[in-house]
C-alpha cells in the first residue's frame, strides 16, 4: 500500500523510495517534448501564412 502522507511538492527523498520515482516518466517527457515541437511548427506556419497574405496587399 503507498503511503498517502508523502508531499511529492518536498525535495525530501521518501525512506525506500527509489531514484527512479524522481524523475518524470518517459512518455510524458516524449508527449511534451511532441507537442512543443507541434506548436511551434504550427505558429511559425501561422507566421508564414500572414507574412505572405500581408504582401499580396
Amino acid at each position: 500500500m503507498q503511503d498517502m502522507s508523502h508531499d511529492p511538492l518536498d525535495g525530501r527523498a521518501r525512506p525506500g523510495a527509489s531514484p527512479r520515482e524522481d524523475r518524470f516518466p518517459r512518455g510524458l517527457v516524449i508527449r511534451l517534448f511532441a507537442y512543443l515541437i507541434a506548436g511551434h511548427l504550427v505558429a511559425g506556419f501561422l507566421y508564414l501564412l500572414f507574412l505572405v497574405g500581408a504582401q499580396n496587399q
